[in-house]
């Protein structure tokens, strides 16, 4: 029997649980949201990777095919930290690459950016990632965002059952866990890699914490911030992308003690905003 797991609105009533993946834009489906109904079972091979797991992701080098960088939408959604990788990488803050690179919307209650597919300024150019270069190669490959690093792979955040079901002690700990979106990359050639060695990032454990911890913020965040009201809501929005984003981090420290601190702001800063609105 298929597992339907809800991947759906904060704004679920009684008896309904949310669960969040980070997919690519066709298994995300339409509309503003991060938070699906996904069959996962229908849209992954069933198994549920770690990163020192062999994952079938092969694709021999890609040889320029460049498949996943065209046709994306609005789904590379920035996380903080590839925020601060671009910054190091390209020496361009947010406030340079507004507009050209990247954009803003509402993503589950957040105003949250991403990188830009459609250029307006040029009607004739084909829709594709800002940063695809004309040999159909990335140019900002060591530093791409946590969303094109992990493609075909997708983070899932299962309830702590599925994944004792799952895997036992395998999973002790977890989070979340990553899936293959099994029809996603048409040049895959099913050659096993490394999962940590797919995944290229440095100090991927410390990076983990932080995608965990930042994934529970969107979710809090989000949802505190659709029960308040227009003004309060606006802002409480502006402040958030404003502290993890707009404001440049400094490219000479270490990400992680940085994102610490924002996070420890942002916490003292809202609490009295929601203790107002009797929403704490």
């Amino acid at each position: 029997m298929r597992r339907r797991r809800r991947l759906g609105s904060p704004k679920d009533g009684p008896g309904k649980r949310g669960y969040r993946a980070d997919l690519s834009a066709e298994n995300r489906g339409e509309g503003d949201r991060m938070l699906r109904d996904v069959d996962i079972e229908e849209i992954s091979d069933g198994k549920f990777y770690l990163p020192d797991d062999m994952a079938p992701t092969g694709c021999g080098g890609c040889a320029g095919c460049s498949e996943c960088c065209r046709n994306t939408g609005d789904s590379i959604i920035l996380d903080p930290y590839d925020m601060y990788r671009l910054t190091v990488g390209i020496h361009r803050t947010f406030t340079d690459m507004i507009e050209k690179q990247i954009e803003i919307r509402l993503v589950d209650g957040l105003i949250l950016p991403n990188l830009m597919e459609h250029d307006e300024t040029q009607e004739d150019k084909e829709d594709g990632c800002p940063f695809l270069g004309g040999d159909g190669r990335c140019t900002i490959h060591a530093f791409r965002p946590s969303f094109c690093r992990m493609f075909p792979m997708g983070r899932y955040y299962p309830d702590p059952e599925e994944l004792r079901q799952k895997g036992g002690q395998r999973f002790s700990g977890r989070t979340f866990v990553y899936i293959l979106q099994k029809e996603e990359c048409p040049g895959r050639t099913g050659t096993p890699v490394l999962l940590r060695d797919w995944l290229d990032t440095p100090d991927l454990d410390a990076y983990e914490k932080f995608a965990a911890d930042w994934h529970d913020f969107l979710r809090t965040a989000g949802q505190k911030t659709e029960l308040l009201t227009g003004q309060s809501a606006d802002q409480m929005r502006r402040y958030i992308l404003q502290v993890f984003y707009v404001q440049p981090y400094q490219t000479g420290q270490d990400f992680y003690p940085q994102y610490a601190a924002r996070r420890k702001k942002v916490r003292e800063t809202l609490a009295p905003v929601l203790q107002a609105q009797g929403r704490n």
